[in-house]
C-alpha cells in the first residue's frame, strides 16, 4: 500500500487551543515561546525529565489543561545560543522520525515555526523546517497515514507570508523519493553557513513592524542575505547573549534610531565596539542623540522611500 501524500499548510490561529492529533514543539534546553506557554498549561515546568538534543518526550494532556491536541510531542534540540538554521532542519526531520515510533498512525500534526522570535531570518528558518519535514517524509514507511501538517501562526501577517513562501516554492509532497523540491527548500539549513546575514536593531513595536518587513527585510533578502532581528523588547540572559553573538558575526548591522530606543543605541554601541559595518536609519532626524549626529544616517520619509534607499545602499555595498 502506498503512503498518502500529506498536505502542508499554514493557518492563522492560537496553537494553545488548536485541535489536532499531535502538537509538535521544540525544547531548546529551556522554556521559550510557544513551548513555554504549553509547558505552563501542562504543569511541566520543573517537574519533568527534559529531552536533550536528539531526544523527545510525549505528554498526554488532561481535560483540565485546555489543550486540544490528543498528544503533545516535545523534540529536544540545541540550546538557544546554538540554535540556527541547520538545527531547525534537523529538528523537523527528527521530530517526524521519532513521532513515527510513538504514533505511527497519526493523521494530523500541528506545529509552530521555529527561530524567528530569537532573531533568525523568517524565510530561511521556515524553509529549513519544511525541508527537514520533507526529508523524513521521503521514506514511505514514515507516518504512512499522515494527511496534514499544519503550521499554526498567531500573527496574521506572518501567517500570510509563510503561506506565500510555500506557494512560491511549488511545494509537492510525494512519498516515494520522487519529490521535486525547489532549490530554496532544498538548501535552507544546508548551505546557510555560506550566506551572509544582516542584524537589524530597531524598536520592537507594532508601528515599526511594516518598516521592518517591507522597508528592511525585503531589500536585505533581495540582496541575497539573511535578515535577522530578535523580536524581544527586554534583553536579558540568553537573549542578550544571542543578540551579541549575532552582531559579532553579522556582515552588516542595520540600526533604525527612530524613537531613540535605548536598546537600539546599546546594540549600535556593541556593533561599533566589535568593528561591524553599521548602517544607521532614522525617520525623525531631530531625535538623534549627540553621539550619532556626526555619523552618516539614511533619512527616510516613508517605507517605500526606505526600501528604495536601502536597496541602493546594499547594491553599492555588495560591490
Amino acid at each position: 500500500m502506498t503512503a498518502s501524500s500529506p498536505k502542508i499548510e499554514v493557518v492563522n490561529g492560537n496553537v494553545l487551543d488548536y485541535s489536532c492529533d499531535v502538537l509538535l514543539l521544540k525544547y531548546a534546553q529551556s522554556w521559550l515561546g510557544a513551548d513555554s506557554l504549553l509547558g505552563k498549561k501542562l504543569n511541566l515546568k520543573g517537574l519533568w525529565n527534559a529531552p536533550l538534543p536528539g531526544e523527545y518526550r510525549v505528554v498526554k494532556p488532561d481535560s483540565k489543561s485546555g489543550v486540544q491536541a490528543s498528544l503533545v510531542f516535545f523534540e529536544g534540540t540545541v540550546q538557544l545560543q546554538q540554535f540556527s538554521y541547520a538545527p531547525i532542519r534537523l529538528l523537523g526531520k527528527l521530530s517526524l522520525l521519532h513521532l513515527n515510533q510513538e504514533a505511527p498512525n497519526v493523521k494530523h500534526i500541528a506545529m509552530t515555526m521555529h527561530g524567528v522570535n530569537v532573531g533568525l531570518d523568517e524565510k530561511e528558518a521556515f524553509l529549513a523546517q519544511v525541508g527537514g519535514l520533507l526529508e523524513a517524509l521521503e521514506d514511505e514507511s514514515i507516518l504512512s497515514s499522515l494527511e496534514r501538517i499544519t503550521f499554526v501562526e498567531f500573527k496574521k501577517d506572518r501567517a500570510e507570508r509563510l503561506a506565500h513562501y510555500l506557494s512560491t516554492n511549488k511545494l509537492t509532497v510525494a512519498r516515494n523519493r520522487t519529490s521535486t523540491v525547489a532549490e530554496p527548500i532544498a538548501n535552507a539549513g544546508v548551505e546557510t553557513d555560506s550566506k551572509k546575514h544582516i542584524f537589524v536593531a530597531m524598536p520592537f513595536t507594532d508601528d515599526m513592524e511594516d518598516v521592518f518587513i517591507f522597508g528592511i527585510q525585503g531589500p536585505v533578502q533581495e540582496a541575497g542575505m539573511l535578515c535577522e532581528r530578535v523580536d524581544m523588547d527586554i534583553f536579558t540572559g540568553d537573549i542578550l547573549d544571542r543578540i551579541k553573538s549575532r552582531i559579532e558575526t553579522a556582515a552588516i548591522v542595520i540600526a533604525d534610531l527612530t524613537g531613540s530606543n535605548a536598546n537600539v543605541y546599546l546594540e549600535v554601541g556593541y556593533a561599533w565596539g566589535k568593528n561591524r559595518t553599521t548602517l544607521l536609519l532614522c525617520k525623525t532626524p531631530d531625535e538623534l542623540k549627540f553621539d550619532v549626529r556626526g555619523q552618516r544616517c539614511i533619512i527616510y520619509s516613508s517605507i517605500r522611500d526606505l526600501n528604495k534607499k536601502l536597496s541602493e545602499e546594499l547594491r553599492v555595498w555588495a560591490k
